[in-house]
């Protein structure tokens, strides 16, 4: 063999491996949107790995996933989704209301998959549920649909209970339907609702203040980020006014809240992850329906319902996911 025969083809056979890695695929990039912030909400970030690795991908070995947390501020959330659309990722996990929204605002063409406490047809996520068409799906909590029965939960705890409080953060986009749709429970149990308004922790405080003014024998507390991140101040405040309050976070009832009824959260987060995953795997979004809950948690902290001197009904209790003594 010639030398010159011989130089070219070991260096095709050296070369050959480096080429054969430069052509192959890069991994694919998730963007992940949340109003929150990674403290706080770690267990649902979990929760959408979970759901990503049953669609077959693993943070860090098949998938990398670029996290934005807007840490409870709303004007934030556009200019983090720019960013992602700017990074040309594969899908945004849009979580959160908020978060989706402003995804769904950017006018990208890249796929969606939000998570919503609302309902994403009349928040204008989607054309509808079984056909969401568009590059947008994701999952629904239905947290509108439970507000009447969170309204006859707390209605069973004080049945005399004329008016009755919401407490809401007006600057979430689901505030209004969460108002409405508490006006129509309340006609039906033939309750008066006293509407309290809570942007920032002062505020906080003085609804609580409020709420006793007018004499209100309960409260229900809304949904949304800023509310949820705020449980201890809430509960402790619920607590000093002796006042029976229901939530729709688990995370309220487990710092000593009194009763907690809705959606698992973390279902919900996992859920967005399997969809993502199957984005990922090039199923298209507007072709995917929405997902809506199928696992409720109901939870009940006997300890505070006594130190309220309440009686929780035992058919109550008998379908408690959790009961804390």
């Amino acid at each position: 063999m010639q030398r010159r025969e011989f130089i070219s083809i070991f260096g095709a056979a050296a070369i050959s491996p480096l080429a054969a890695r430069a052509q192959q695929p890069t991994e694919p990039v998730v963007g992940f949107l949340n109003v929150g912030n990674s403290e706080t909400n770690a267990f649902l970030q979990s929760a959408f790995r979970r759901g990503l690795k049953e669609a077959g991908y693993t943070e860090g070995q098949n998938v990398t996933v670029e996290y934005r947390w807007a840490d409870g501020h709303f004007d934030r959330l556009p200019g983090l989704a720019a960013d992602l659309v700017h990074r040309q990722v594969m899908v945004i996990a849009a979580t959160t209301t908020p978060g989706a929204l402003a995804a769904k605002g950017t006018g990208t063409t890249i796929p969606i998959v939000f998570e919503t406490a609302g309902d994403p047809i009349r928040l204008g996520l989607v054309k509808s549920l079984n056909h969401p068409g568009d590059n947008v799906t994701g999952v629904t909590q239905l947290s509108s649909e439970l507000i009447s029965k969170r309204l006859g939960l707390l209605h069973e705890l004080i049945p005399t209970a004329k008016l009755v409080g919401l407490l809401v953060d007006q600057a979430d986009p689901r505030a209004e339907t969460q108002v409405a749709d508490m006006q129509e429970a309340a006609r039906g149990l033939d309750l008066q609702i006293h509407i309290l308004d809570a942007s920032n922790e002062d505020e906080i405080d003085k609804a609580f203040a409020d709420v006793s003014r007018v004499g209100a024998r309960g409260l229900l507390v809304g949904t949304g980020e800023f509310l949820r991140r705020r449980a201890e101040q809430v509960v402790r405040l619920a607590a000093q006014q002796n006042l029976p309050t229901i939530y729709q976070y688990s995370d309220f009832a487990k710092v000593g809240g009194l009763i907690s009824y809705g959606t698992s959260l973390i279902d919900s987060y996992r859920q967005a992850g399997v969809y993502t995953g199957r984005v990922l795997k090039g199923e298209k979004p507007g072709d995917l329906p929405v997902l809506q809950a199928t696992k409720f948690e109901l939870v009940i902290n006997l300890k505070t319902a006594k130190a309220l001197g309440l009686t929780v009904p035992p058919g109550v209790s008998a379908i408690a996911d959790e009961v804390i003594e």
